[in-house]
């Protein structure tokens, strides 16, 4: 999502790199670069000036650690910086629990913004602490609003883990007899409510109407709600996309409600960022949580120093650690350790392991929470398709093949191959880089330090990882601007350029 202040950002370490030390002409030179980049990333424009002022009057007289270089020193100050304007340090306080209960959080945004689906996301993630949920539709002017929520609310409870149920509350009677007056809407509510504490719901969420664009009917019905059920949380979504606009919209939000916290949806997307920059700021309410993709499970808390570590370039390990914890046990993970370590690994055991990957997120956002692989990514587009025919392949073999895969043969793996609709040298790569991983790993095992990187730089010069991670560079499934699409194009061009030499 950051790229574009990300490339900006790097311009002015290079700039610092070769200096001496950290003067105010450097740096003043060095910011024009950032404040440029901030501005064609849709950032506040007083936002702009004041952060650039703030970064220029902490480095000017700073003196240089000697442990570091001054644009090493840089990174630091605008790291600093950058997290106050996101929000500062500390925990995000997620949702409140009350007792009694229910926590009542009202959600409000204007259409389009993805409001509804980020109700089934919360209720999601709340489902995972194994708080209970009910889900009230309350947004009665959008067509099909209410229907989306039973069916968000319904894949809530067939595809998100946790043993606490997701509640659905509608009133279709009470909507066809008075229509979509304003005290509908707050009569439904307070109804919700009610039926929450029967049920002893942990928290209820309100998904109340949107607009094209901010009007007095919107503000009164949502006055009136706040009013009637007074909610421990109110949370504004705003679309990632839509820049300025969702700052400006935000702001008239606050006004009105002064909002608890905002959800950034489709953080995912490849948008300029100004709104996740500009919000805090302009506004006063902090980022609470940030959609990262489609899928109901695709929300996480916003935590500023993570994201201006990725903003940085230096990535969120924390993060990717968090997403790995969800998905894989530490008894699986040090299962898997010992099958790797005696050699055992089968292809139900990568198979498990690729599935696994993927459900964490898509490969691209995963690589670049890697310090230093985010910027190397910018270009790069990644075709999750590929991991299809990975797992497509592995599904053609038989019980035996996947568990001793030098069993197949040639006529074994045409026979792999059409049932994958896969080209047999596909299945052959895979079986030939499975094997090397298998055994290089075992050898690693017997290691020290020095010699695991030894057998690393050996496993990637002889392409052992090339096929069993497809998407990342020189392996299948790859497409970039100015990258080989295979590693045979790859050595063929390395090979010219010698002999040019």
């Amino acid at each position: 999502m950051f790229n574009q202040l990300s490339d900006g950002f790097n311009s002015v370490f290079r700039k610092l790199s070769g200096k001496a030390e950290i003067s105010e002409a450097n740096v003043r030179e060095a910011m024009a670069d950032v404040e440029t980049a901030l501005l064609e990333a849709d950032v506040h424009y007083d936002v702009v000036k004041k952060f650039c002022a703030d970064v220029v009057q902490d480095a000017i007289g700073r003196e240089v650690t000697k442990s570091l270089k001054p644009g090493q020193e840089m990174i630091g100050i605008v790291h600093e910086r950058l997290v106050e304007l996101l929000g500062g340090e500390g925990e995000n306080p997620g949702i409140m629990k009350v007792s009694p209960g229910p926590t009542v959080v009202m959600m409000c945004g204007l259409q389009g913004s993805g409001k509804t689906t980020t109700c089934g996301k919360l209720a999601g993630w709340l489902k995972k602490q194994g708080r209970s949920v009910m889900l009230c539709a309350a947004d009665l002017q959008r067509p099909a609003a209410v229907e989306q929520l039973e069916i968000v609310t319904k894949q809530a409870n067939e595809e998100l883990p946790g043993n606490a149920p997701v509640l659905f509350y509608s009133e279709p009677e009470r909507v066809a007899e008075y229509g979509q007056a304003v005290g509908v809407a707050v009569k439904v509510c307070q109804n919700a409510l009610k039926q929450a504490r029967k049920e002893n719901v942990d928290v209820l969420i309100l998904d109340t109407a949107g607009r094209l664009h901010i009007d007095d009917d919107l503000m009164q019905e949502l006055r009136q709600i706040n009013t009637q059920l007074q909610p421990q949380q109110i949370f504004l979504v705003v679309d990632a996309m839509t820049g300025q606009d969702a700052v400006n919209s935000a702001k008239a939000f606050h006004e009105q409600l002064s909002v608890d916290g905002v959800i950034l949806s489709k953080f995912d997307s490849d948008t300029r960022g100004g709104a996740a920059i500009s919000v805090k700021e302009v506004t006063g309410a902090s980022i609470r949580f940030i959609g990262t993709g489609e899928k109901l499970d695709a929300i996480e808390p916003f935590v500023a120093e993570r994201v201006a570590g990725r903003i940085l370039g230096m990535g969120d390990m924390l993060s990717l650690v968090e997403k790995a914890q969800e998905q894989v046990s530490e008894e699986e993970a040090m299962k898997l350790q010992e099958k790797m370590a005696k050699g055992e690994m089968t292809m139900d055991d990568f198979l498990k392991q690729l599935k696994t990957l993927r459900r964490m997120g898509p490969m691209k956002q995963l690589l670049g929470m890697l310090p230093g692989v985010g910027q190397a990514l910018k270009n790069v587009e990644f075709e999750e398709k590929e991991l299809d025919r990975v797992e497509a392949i592995i599904n053609s073999m038989t019980k035996d093949e996947r568990a001793k895969p030098k069993v197949i043969d040639n006529s074994r793996r045409r026979r792999i191959a059409r049932g994958s609709g896969s080209q047999t040298s596909r299945v052959n790569q895979l079986v030939k880089q499975f094997g090397m991983v298998s055994q290089m790993t075992k050898q690693m095992a017997g290691l020290g330090a020095g010699g695991k990187v030894k057998a690393v730089k050996q496993l990637a010069a002889g392409g052992g990882l090339e096929g069993m991670m497809p998407g990342v560079s020189g392996m299948p499934g790859l497409s970039s601007k100015g990258s080989t699409k295979s590693s045979a194009a790859g050595k063929k061009r390395f090979k010219q350029r010698r002999k040019r030499r």
